[in-house]
């Protein structure tokens, strides 16, 4: 796809400030540099120039001068992305475009359960206004208190309620949208029912700021839930929580918000690592589970149907054990036991990180043929495959040998990548499950996707961005 010049015109820059105004930029090295590097600090990319639009009008105005210019425009909410999809590339050619200054609640109407909010606004800032008007938005994820509804969006972003309440993609009535030219596509509207033609706003969700800028949504609310049940459980194997998984769905069916894989192995980091964290057992077990379930009414029969399904679980040999949270704080204490994995395993030292998605019914037997595979690669490995076992959605994470080399164990990245994907192709599975393709997958893309899929993919790209303005470098490689 077309490729902008490698700089940007002295004049362009002036221009664009001047656009801008007094607090809407950012050109001082100091200031520009936490814009510059990914959260996995896989990228360290280069930019003369920060957008800060107080607007939409002025996100259409920036848009419209970049393309004149074939200035790329790299849009970036939180910077939480784990693929490099919110970081320039190393030239300098382009323009870093940060929506945190548009974070606004433009309207929450409780009783049609919708909220208009543009894209800059941080989901725990969202999450609050909505509790506060007795309504709950169910997107939640470890970053919250950082990452953006632009983000989210743009990543499709999926978190620990999927189960229940669906991706991002499922939560959104509207949106709005400056395309590659400048134009804006204004489809926020808060219908549950649109037939009108092809769902454009799609296109959007998920294509990682690589269509155009996404500058504000609006989204689903819930009723806000007053009773929660939730237990941390022992178990034998993978199997054996598949299978509890689908007898507490036919037990308490919708009422069924989280089920989180948590093997042995990610327990036992966390123990160690993390202040506080505790095993709710006496004995190790090979793998655990954290189940919740909420209810819209306080309602104690929610924790006795769990408690039952969890003791008929145990006569036929699929828990081992169980405990069922009493409290608020045992319930942040089991959570705290899972959501905390990921901060484990850094200190724990090197890893390599896979975010891949399985039929659930086929995790058992992938798990099992993935650490065959990763022991025979990399002996002395430690896998640690860990989350959302409800979607299928796997962690499937390698941590380095004890006392081995962490330089020579991440050299073997691209080894392991390769055959770990290559298994989730086998098995049908996605190589990208929740955390997008960014800079980082795009290879993998262009490897696994459908070959017409990826066809058409490019030609939405050519005919909304045919100069290849936005996010250059991102999703697609090269046609």
């Amino acid at each position: 796809m077309p490729a902008g010049p490698a700089t940007i015109r002295p004049e362009a820059l002036d221009a664009l400030r001047d656009l801008l105004g007094p607090g809407g930029y950012l050109d001082q090295p100091a200031d520009i540099e936490p814009f510059l590097t990914d959260f996995r600090r896989l990228y360290h990319g280069a930019t003369p120039l920060v957008a800060l639009p107080a607007s939409t009008g002025q996100v259409a105005e920036l848009v419209r001068l970049c393309a004149q210019e074939r200035i790329g425009i790299v849009p970036q909410g939180g910077n939480t992305s784990y693929c490099g999809g919110a970081t320039p590339r190393e030239s300098g050619g382009e323009v870093v475009l940060s929506l945190r200054r548009m974070n606004r609640i433009r309207a929450l109407d409780p009783s049609n359960y919708s909220v208009t909010v543009e894209a800059g606004c941080v989901l725990a800032t969202l999450q609050d206004a909505a509790e506060h008007s007795e309504r709950l938005f169910p997107m939640s994820l470890g970053s919250e208190g950082s990452c953006t509804i632009g983000g989210l969006l743009s990543t499709n972003a999926g978190g620990t309620a999927v189960l229940r309440y669906g991706m991002m993609r499922e939560l959104v009535l509207g949106l709005e949208v400056v395309l590659p030219d400048g134009r804006v596509l204004d489809q926020l509207r808060s219908l549950r029912k649109d037939n009108t033609g092809y769902d454009v706003k799609q296109l959007f969700i998920g294509a990682e700021g690589t269509l155009g800028v996404i500058t504000a949504a609006c989204l689903k609310l819930f009723p806000l839930p007053r009773g929660h049940a939730t237990a941390f459980a022992a178990l034998p194997s993978a199997q054996a929580a598949v299978d509890l998984l689908s007898r507490v769905r036919s037990a308490l069916g919708d009422s069924v918000t989280t089920f989180e894989l948590v093997p042995g192995a990610a327990l036992d980091l966390v123990c160690r690592h993390i202040e506080g964290a505790t095993d709710p057992f006496d004995a190790r077990h090979p793998c655990y589970v954290l189940v919740e379930a909420t209810g819209f009414a306080p309602d104690p029969e929610l924790s006795s149907g769990l408690e039952a399904v969890l003791a008929e679980a145990a006569g036929a040999g699929l828990v081992r054990d169980a405990v069922l949270a009493s409290s608020s704080r045992q319930r942040e204490a089991f959570w705290k036991l899972r959501e905390s994995i990921p901060e484990a395993q850094t200190r724990e030292g090197a890893s390599l990180k896979h975010d891949i998605s399985v039929a659930s019914q086929r995790l058992p037997d992938f798990i099992e043929e993935g650490a065959a595979l990763l022991e025979h690669l990399v002996p002395g490995a430690r896998l640690v495959a860990y989350g959302h076992l409800g979607d299928g959605n796997l962690h499937f994470n390698l941590s380095v040998p004890p006392g081995g080399d962490p330089q020579a164990f991440l050299a073997r990245a691209g080894e392991v990548r390769r055959a770990v994907h290559d298994l989730v192709a086998r098995y049908r599975g996605s190589f990208s499950a929740e955390h997008g393709i960014g800079r980082y997958k795009v290879g993998e893309l262009a490897r696994y996707e459908d070959p017409v899929a990826l066809a058409v993919m490019r030609d939405i790209k050519r005919s909304l961005d045919p100069q290849g303005i936005m996010n250059p470098g991102k999703v697609l490689d090269a046609p």
